[in-house]
């Protein structure tokens, strides 16, 4: 969750959001409360006729609208087997005006809280219990297995991104592709029973990307870090899985540079170190 937005987007939102809301669960008593980056979405709990829901708003400029990450949500509706827990999409609404285009999107409300809030990364010691972990083992297993010619890496980026960021010339050839959440963050898993939120990017990635990902968001906390090696040791033992790792530092290096997710920079370095076998 971000911090609310300039007061012209937030204004533009939150009519949008009141409107949505109306059209959607036939409700006025809209309580917006999490604002995406820069105000690009807005979501909150809402009462719909057939229970309590979540409403996510997301806007776009109208040339991107029916994008990927447009189109995500719905995809992952239709084509995600039910041994993934997921929020359940229950109704879809888009428009478009002068300012660009909309997308509302009414789920299933998930009681449990995300791990984190605010923050992809985390900075404590969350209580996770066995089964927890056997979950999203199977729930990324389930995932890796979907068919789909949604793209969530490309190998054009990595060929470009991955030694600028590394700081050296490296075999970008990705050994193995498969099926990945491609956010997979603290900030969008639930505990204590598992939901995986947010399936915008979904999509073809080096294979272990999930894991990767969890693995590099846990590294301020090694305890936690330690547990994503052992539980999904078979994603990330390999050389498919220790490129995945490279794959996804590379990716939040490139975050760094732009001033986010700095406390990660010096762990990050280091466990591409590890990963290479020498300094980056």
């Amino acid at each position: 969750m971000f911090s609310e937005p300039e007061r012209e987007v937030s204004q533009r939102m939150l009519l949008a959001f009141t409107e949505a809301n109306g059209r959607l669960s036939g409700t006025m008593a809209a309580l917006p409360k999490s604002w995406g980056w820069q105000g690009r979405t807005l979501s909150g709990r809402v009462d719909a006729p057939d229970g309590p829901a979540w409403l996510r708003l997301v806007h776009t400029r109208a040339d991107r609208a029916n994008s990927k990450l447009w189109e995500g949500p719905q995809a992952a509706e239709y084509t995600m087997p039910p041994a993934v827990p997921r929020p359940r999409l229950r109704q879809r609404l888009t428009w478009t005006r002068s300012d660009g285009s909309y997308l509302a999107e009414l789920y299933d409300l998930v009681s449990e809280p995300t791990v984190t809030t605010g923050s992809p990364m985390l900075r404590h010691l969350p209580d996770l219990s066995g089964v927890w972990w056997t979950s999203l083992r199977a729930a990324l297993d389930a995932v890796s297995a979907v068919p789909t010619d949604r793209v969530a890496v490309r190998q054009a980026y990595l060929d470009r991104a991955m030694p600028q960021f590394l700081g050296q010339e490296i075999d970008t050839t990705v050994p193995a592709w498969s099926t990945a959440h491609g956010d997979l963050h603290w900030a969008n898993l639930t505990c204590p029973t598992l939901t995986i939120l947010d399936w915008e990017g979904w999509g073809i990635a080096p294979a272990g990307f999930d894991a990767a990902m969890l693995h590099s968001y846990s590294l301020l906390v090694p305890g936690i870090s330690a547990q994503v090696r052992r539980y999904l040791a078979h994603a990330l033992d390999s050389s498919a899985g220790r490129f995945a790792e490279l794959v996804v530092i590379t990716q939040l290096l490139q975050t760094n540079s732009r001033g986010d997710n700095l406390e990660l920079a010096i762990p990050l370095r280091q466990r591409a170190a590890e990963l290479l076998g020498r300094p980056t």
